[in-house]
């Protein structure tokens, strides 16, 4: 059965070169999956609502989440998933 964390969405990537390949929403979280395999969990406790809120419409839009993390949260993730 399938953590109901795992990313679900396709990661649009508008800009044509992100690392993020899919993510996934809830209150208070997001998941992201980088194109290597790797998911990670971010939520209010790590790194915080601000920054999650932020990263949900980042990923929403499809463009400047792989940016945005690489420039802000970096390793502040709350748990590796895979």
């Amino acid at each position: 059965m399938a953590d109901a964390r795992t990313p679900t969405h396709r990661y649009a990537n508008r800009s044509g070169d992100s690392g993020v390949v899919a993510y996934g929403l809830g209150s208070g979280w997001i998941t992201v999956e980088f194109a290597e395999g790797h998911v990670y969990l971010y939520d209010q406790g790590r790194p915080g609502a601000a920054v999650v809120t932020q990263m949900q419409r980042l990923a929403q839009a499809g463009q400047g989440l792989s940016r945005y993390i690489s420039r802000n949260v970096r390793q502040n993730y709350a748990k590796r998933l895979r």
